[in-house]
């Protein structure tokens, strides 16, 4: 007997394995597994290790763990877990029952460990605050105070001058040094091949761009090899050490470039104009003059190569699939990634370059999925005048065309995101349970190249609302659709379009909106990164053009809703503030529109994928029943 994916089933039972890394002789993984204990809810994350087929998997150390990675020899695993109250770095050995050995502990998280290729030290960042003091129980909080713009941070909070550091620990002696000091977050170190050096991401103060720096592991000296004007994606270390290619989007184009920095002459070179690509992970280099990397286009993961020194990009494997976390054997024949579709949550999946195949060697969750079976799919083009916009319609798994079915509009945040080849909770809950999910990628969206991506720019709700309309109504006209119970679906940007359509037609029958952007004028100056964002958006602050702001804010419209709405919000949100949606309410209230309001305490702008699990599930039962209520089932 099967059944539809609940938002129970989907809040608790289904596993999560990411993280991966492959050993360097190709034939063991190291991944973390990341699951809920049903009995009591708590969030539990172990490290197994399997062979590279998959076969022989086991829980690697007898405690929680994550982030493992391989010593240079193949004989060791480095990883994060909790220990006595804080957080440790541990190293255990690669055989059955081995014991782990802890190297070091903070009273904060560590992370992005990487061990220094004679395989003495492991590099790591970790928060470090000059004011961490302790609150005195029984004792007022302290009193906040700042001169740095940058002082809030969606899911980390106040930070004042609490960043992220670069630390390295000796693994046999538990000596361990703090290798860098501006109050900037540094992050994603590097080795370079002589272990004298690491390649580190530094944060401008106001978030506007990141550097790559240098940084002297002797000397703790950091030399910068890039502006800091624009953004910093992904690097690597050319095996001779002389170079390092990054990505990088230097005139904020909303599209990333490879360059490459010769250490020698101390100049770089652009490699690519307009890749059209997101990249999920570090590329790899292959040889000293081609590398790998994961590349994301138009919602489809692939495996690519770059010639360094013609800037020629070659395919080697795509997927129906959406794929992170690149790591490769040493060889470089065998890369093993973490791998959903639309049909199957998180799995780890192993490409093989010989062979050009690709096996998925997880199956963690398999069973619920066999009870629950996921939605199916197609994939869909609309012209909109010039523009062709993507689109994906999820339906039931017991889908029957001859019956009539209540759909879903599902918009995507951002706008520089997309939907894709990616498992969602939210579509399979609404799919599985008699719904048809409509995701389109309007203009504005990424993975199709920059200049797809600058069509949004200065025309928030007009065009990307123009080709949403434009995707629904080429859908609508199907026989098995019933467009008189149309919804729509968003969060984030995804939920300014929401709130945008909903006050500018009443052609859907329900809303559900999450954690919008409602009010740009006042989310400029509330948001941790609204400032920068509008700026590149509408080409300035607020006082440069209120008039474009009042123009294209649902706040300007929202007197005129009549659908029926539920809003969802965490009240720890700093990417787009509670305010945004608590503005919603009260105008869709006084409006007189069928409305309703979720907090979420403690919710970051990610709590619905992120958050406990009581919350996530908890999400999810309220959207599927506001939909349920409004729109009702197949007829």
């Amino acid at each position: 007997m099967t059944g539809p994916l609940s938002p129970q089933v989907l809040g608790y039972e289904i596993p999560a394995p990411g993280e991966p890394d492959i050993s360097p002789d190709s034939d063991r993984l190291v991944y973390t597994l990341r699951s809920i204990d049903a009995g009591t809810g708590d969030r539990r994350s172990q490290l197994w290790l399997c062979d590279a087929d998959g076969d022989d998997a086991r829980r690697l150390a007898g405690r929680g763990g994550r982030g493992g990675r391989w010593s240079p020899d193949g004989t060791e695993v480095a990883f994060c877990g909790p220990v006595d109250g804080g957080h440790g770095l541990w190293v255990v050995g690669a055989e059955p029952d081995a014991a782990p050995r802890e190297v070091t502990r903070h009273d904060t998280e560590i992370d992005e460990l990487g061990w220094s290729p004679d395989g003495r030290a492991v590099a790591y960042t970790c928060e470090e605050d000059p004011d961490g003091a302790a609150h005195l129980a029984g004792t007022a909080p302290p009193v906040r105070v700042t001169r740095r713009i940058d002082y809030k941070e969606d899911g980390r909070g106040f930070l004042g001058d609490r960043r992220s550091h670069v630390f390295v620990v000796d693994v046999a002696s538990g000596d361990r040094r703090r290798l860098t000091a501006e109050p900037f977050d540094h992050d994603a170190p590097q080795w370079a091949p002589d272990g004298r050096r690491l390649a580190v991401r530094v944060t401008r103060g106001d978030r506007g761009g990141a550097s790559l720096v240098l940084l002297d592991v002797e000397a703790a000296a950091s030399d910068p090899i890039t502006s800091g004007s624009g953004r910093i994606g992904h690097w690597a270390w050319s095996p001779a050490g002389d170079r390092l290619v990054f990505t990088a989007d230097p005139e904020h184009s909303f599209s990333l470039d490879f360059f490459s920095y010769e250490l020698a002459t101390r100049t770089t070179r652009r490699l690519t104009d307009d890749l059209g690509a997101d990249l999920e992970s570090h590329p790899v280099w292959v040889d000293d003059r081609s590398l790998l990397f994961s590349a994301l286009r138009g919602g489809a993961s692939g495996i690519e190569v770059l010639d360094t020194t013609t800037g020629a990009v070659q395919v080697l494997a795509r997927w129906p699939a959406w794929c992170s976390g690149l790591r490769a054997d040493r060889a470089r024949r065998r890369i093993v990634q973490v791998q959903t579709t639309m049909s199957e949550p998180p799995q780890l999946a192993v490409f093989d370059r010989d062979t050009g195949r690709t096996h998925v060697v997880t199956e963690h969750g398999a069973a619920v999925l066999d009870a629950h079976p996921p939605a199916t799919w197609e994939r869909l083009e609309v012209r909109n005048g010039d523009v062709s916009i993507e689109a994906w319609l999820l339906r039931p798994p017991d889908f029957d065309p001859e019956r009539r079915y209540p759909l879903v509009l599902d918009v995507h945040g951002g706008p520089t995101a997309c939907h894709g080849h990616r498992f969602l909770a939210h579509q399979q809950c609404l799919a599985t349970n008699g719904f048809l999910v409509l995701a389109p990628n309007p203009r504005g969206s990424s993975s199709y190249g920059g200049d797809f991506a600058r069509m949004v720019v200065r025309d928030w709700g007009y065009g990307d609302y123009s080709d949403l309309l434009a995707v629904l109504d080429a859908v609508v006209t199907r026989p098995y659709v019933d467009a008189a119970r149309t919804g729509i679906f968003g969060i984030s940007y995804g939920g300014y379009l929401t709130a945008w359509a909903i006050s500018q037609t009443d052609r859907f029958a329900a809303a559900v909106c999450g954690e919008p952007i409602f009010d740009i004028a006042s989310y400029y100056g509330t948001s941790d990164v609204g400032f920068n964002g509008m700026e590149r958006h509408a080409g300035g602050p607020p006082h440069s053009d209120p008039q474009w702001y009042a123009a294209h804010s649902p706040a300007s419209f929202a007197h005129r809703t009549r659908t029926p709405t539920l809003i969802f919000h965490g009240e720890a949100d700093h990417r787009c503030p509670i305010g945004q949606s608590e503005q919603m309410f009260v105008a869709l209230q006084r409006a007189g529109c069928e409305s309703e309001y979720v907090r979420y305490p403690g919710g970051s702008h990610m709590f619905f994928v992120t958050g406990p699990p009581e919350h996530r599930t908890d999400f999810l039962t309220r959207v599927l029943g506001w939909f349920s209520e409004h729109l009702g089932g197949p007829e």
